[in-house]
């Protein structure tokens, strides 16, 4: 049994703080930049192809696929995948979460370290129509490399023994990658941005929350609840 979850300074009071998204900006409908039906499924049939010789299909989850996966899963475990950890590195988020004028920045899985996670398996006799419903959520619009640098296999540890799990980690040579951020920096965009999804800090509040849950520690986030808290508590003076 995982351990009594900790008590997080970001409470659902503070999240409330953040000013609501309001306005047409932000939003994905409307995008010319998407993905085709076909592209889609020529993205699941190269992965597929690539897969397991087991023919199972599990997916590596270390944001909001565990609290919220809107796929179809029989199993799950909790798993390691080394030399990934999570940080938010991912931007400036203009849709779901953000918007032009308060951009966000996601959570990815970037190189270095160790992740704990979730995997979940998915059911065999359905595994082409959830994989097209996880690209869909996890690649909604076409970046420059699309999209050869968005999905993965990887090799994560379980009590159940080693397996190959589908992740999506960012590239650094994405343009979405944004290196070199202070806390400060992203502790700002967390705290402030918004879109028709909901909040960054209620994005953080989630995570945070079922990873405790899950027994999942994860220091890096913890601080980032911490420091967003902090800002929400008191906002600096935005005009400084």
């Amino acid at each position: 049994m995982p351990p009594k979850p900790r008590q997080m300074r970001l409470t659902l009071e503070l999240v409330a703080r953040v000013p609501p998204h309001s306005g047409d900006t932000g939003k994905l409908a409307g995008r010319t930049d998407r993905p085709t039906d076909a592209e889609y499924d020529q993205v699941v049939a190269t992965l597929l192809a690539d897969g397991p010789a087991t023919g199972e299909v599990w997916i590596f989850a270390y944001g909001s696929l565990i609290w919220n996966p809107e796929f179809d899963f029989d199993q799950e475990r909790l798993g390691t995948a080394k030399g990934w950890h999570r940080s938010f590195c991912l931007g400036w988020v203009r849709i779901y979460r953000g918007t032009p004028e308060r951009p966000g920045i996601m959570l990815a899985m970037d190189r270095g370290g160790s992740c704990r996670g979730v995997v979940f398996r998915l059911p065999p006799d359905a595994v082409h129509e959830n994989m097209l419903k996880i690209m869909r959520r996890e690649m909604p619009i076409k970046r420059a490399n699309f999209p050869s640098n968005s999905a993965r296999w990887i090799s994560v540890q379980t009590k159940g023994g080693p397996l190959r799990a589908l992740a999506f980690p960012i590239s650094r040579q994405s343009d979405a990658y944004l290196p070199g951020l202070t806390p400060e920096m992203v502790v700002k965009a967390l705290a402030t941005a918004a879109g028709e999804r909901g909040s960054m800090a209620e994005y953080l509040h989630s995570t945070v929350t079922h990873l405790e849950q899950r027994g999942i520690h994860d220091r890096y986030m913890w601080k980032m609840q911490d420091m967003v808290a902090a800002w929400l508590e008191n906002p600096p003076d935005m005009a400084d």
